[in-house]
């Protein structure tokens, strides 16, 4: 009887992943296809195939393709994060943004461009790394003072974000020369290269690598400390190795599109009403999902006031706020 069960389980999850896939696959065709200019399929691969210049396949290469590619690895990025953060701290509401870590590392990456406004592109993942870290410290500082419940945690996170947030935008508007960081600040992949997708792909990587490979202990770690010390997990080196995989991936992405809001948050738990709650299966189910997300998040970003575009951050934050309320307001009596 175990051998079906496994065997259903798995079929249930390739199943999964297969309409998963489907449906990035079909978001990113939008995604190409969607926008202020108008791209026709028969003229790209005519002017592909004869190696003819024309401005068509020029934003198809160098706008479109790198956009999407970049939308799904930073949903894939969220997710993920958002995903082994409630495994490690067993809280229902944990995610990226709302432990402040999102927040924290837009913070000093703007400090960053500020103070140095000769550091190139490239170092400001470092500095969003640091920020990363700092605003989960000071989350947990204030959260740990007199007692800490995951309810405790949620709330003191939000307010943390909603401060630094605060800080982040009074620094942006008295020094007007980086005004146009503001949509930044919002989540945005409009401006996407394939230096952002160059810049982001080798942390992306191997951040989601070292998640997959401590899946299996994140799944032993939900069942409480005292049960996966019983079962041989190694609980500082598994709660270590899950943070530096949420700053990896978090901060990567908030160094390229700024603070793409609640991802880490709804995805977690569509995957986990899917597959269960083994993290063997649950982080890439994970990834799949928040690559769709934003996928299709940001293509309607495109059309919401178009020919205008909005920041892809608007659209999760509008996603997101009402599961968040929802999660809140389910869990609260069980969290306090």
């Amino acid at each position: 009887m175990q051998k079906i069960t496994t065997r259903q389980r798995k079929g249930t999850f390739v199943l999964i992943a297969i309409g998963l896939a489907t449906l990035l696959l079909i978001g990113l065709l939008l995604s190409l296809f969607t926008g202020v200019a108008s791209l026709q399929i028969r003229s790209l691969v005519t002017h592909w195939l004869s190696g003819e210049y024309s401005k068509e396949l020029l934003i198809f290469q160098t706008i479109r393709v790198p956009r999407a590619v970049l939308g799904a690895i930073i949903g894939a990025n969220l997710a993920v994060a958002g995903a082994v953060m409630q495994a490690v701290t067993r809280n229902p509401l944990a995610s990226p943004q709302v432990f402040g870590v999102n927040a924290g590392a837009c913070l000093v990456v703007v400090l960053a461009i500020v103070l140095l406004p000769d550091i190139g592109k490239a170092n400001l993942i470092y500095f969003a790394f640091a920020g990363a870290i700092v605003g989960g410290l000071v989350v947990f500082g204030f959260a740990a003072s007199r007692g800490m419940t995951n309810l405790k945690i949620a709330l003191v996170g939000m307010a943390i974000h909603l401060l630094l947030t605060s800080i982040t935008k009074g620094i942006i508007i008295f020094n007007e020369h980086i005004s146009n960081v503001l949509y930044w600040l919002s989540g945005s992949i409009s401006g996407a290269a394939w230096t952002d997708v160059q810049l982001i792909l080798p942390w992306s990587i191997a951040g989601l690598l070292l998640a997959i490979w401590l899946s299996g202990s994140l799944s032993v770690f939900r069942l409480g400390e005292e049960v996966a010390m019983g079962l041989g997990q190694k609980i500082a080196r598994v709660r270590l190795l899950s943070y530096v995989v949420i700053v990896i991936l978090a901060g990567a992405s908030v160094a390229v599109a700024g603070a793409v809001g609640f991802v880490g948050l709804m995805v977690p738990h569509i995957a986990r009403r899917l597959v269960g709650t083994d993290y063997r299966v649950v982080i890439p189910v994970s990834a799949l999902s928040g690559a769709v997300l934003v996928t299709y998040s940001d293509v309607l970003a495109r059309l919401i006031s178009y020919p205008f575009e909005s920041p892809v951050g608007i659209v999760t934050a509008l996603l997101g706020t009402p599961f968040f309320l929802y999660l809140a307001r389910k869990k609260g009596r069980e969290m306090v």
